[in-house]
């Protein structure tokens, strides 16, 4: 039997700002990783080490300066704007410290969005869908409601429900618990650790909680743009 590719596969990957002038800064400087399907990964680190560089190169919104990138066994360095955002749009979901929520829509339209432009997902099916999600996170009763009139812990709920969308094999969470209380922080973890376990989905996520990241399966740690641990 074949083995089955990483979900993430970094081969010394650096990240230059400014190339080739004078005030050319490297961010990052030969980073290897590898993620597994089903790992759950804490990136931690102090401000300015390069978490938030490195979440964006592993989620195709950035491209590295040098080295390679592959996700799901498919090398990016060649894939045009157009592959890029098809492969992260069907591989790759997204919850930030700030949820990005579209406050005049409901819960419902927010986490149907992402679908809007996959041909797989005809009206009916998104609908159906983002409910399913919208109720896998416990908020079934308000997924009606304007998202500008929930509260902080149930916008990022709303979020995580969104980023799955699409059924991503790689989840990326920067910072998603950094601007709720200890309650809410912990549901939200909670929710990305369960879709972790039940779908196999891969989670690489940021933070500043060590509390959080000694939750996690495993935790390196970003220094200088380097990985220490």
């Amino acid at each position: 039997m074949a083995e089955l590719a990483a979900v993430v596969e970094l081969r010394g990957v650096r990240k230059a700002y400014n190339a080739g002038t004078p005030i050319e800064t490297e961010v990052l400087h030969g980073i290897d990783l590898t993620l597994q399907k089903g790992e759950f990964c804490a990136v931690v680190g102090p401000s300015g080490s390069g978490k938030s560089t490195l979440l964006n190169i592993v989620g195709l919104l950035d491209r590295p300066s040098a080295g390679t990138l592959a996700i799901n066994g498919e090398a990016t360095a060649t894939l045009n704007d157009r592959a890029l955002t098809r492969l992260r749009g069907h591989s790759i979901g997204f919850v930030f410290q700030h949820h990005h929520l579209i406050t005049a829509f409901t819960a419902l339209e927010n986490v149907m969005m992402p679908m809007l432009g996959a041909e797989e997902f005809p009206n009916e099916a998104m609908r159906q869908r983002a409910a399913l999600l919208i109720d896998n996170v416990g908020l079934t009763a308000w997924a009606n409601n304007l998202a500008g009139n929930m509260s902080g812990g149930q916008q990022q709920r709303v979020a995580v429900a969104r980023a799955l969308a699409m059924n991503p094999s790689l989840l990326l969470a920067d910072e998603p618990t950094g601007n709720l209380d200890t309650k809410s922080a912990d549901e939200v973890f909670a929710l990305l650790r369960r879709f972790n376990q039940e779908h196999g989905t891969t989670v690489l996520f940021v933070t500043h909680n060590p509390l959080l990241a000694e939750r996690c399966d495993k935790t390196i740690q970003v220094i200088d743009g380097k990985l220490t641990g």
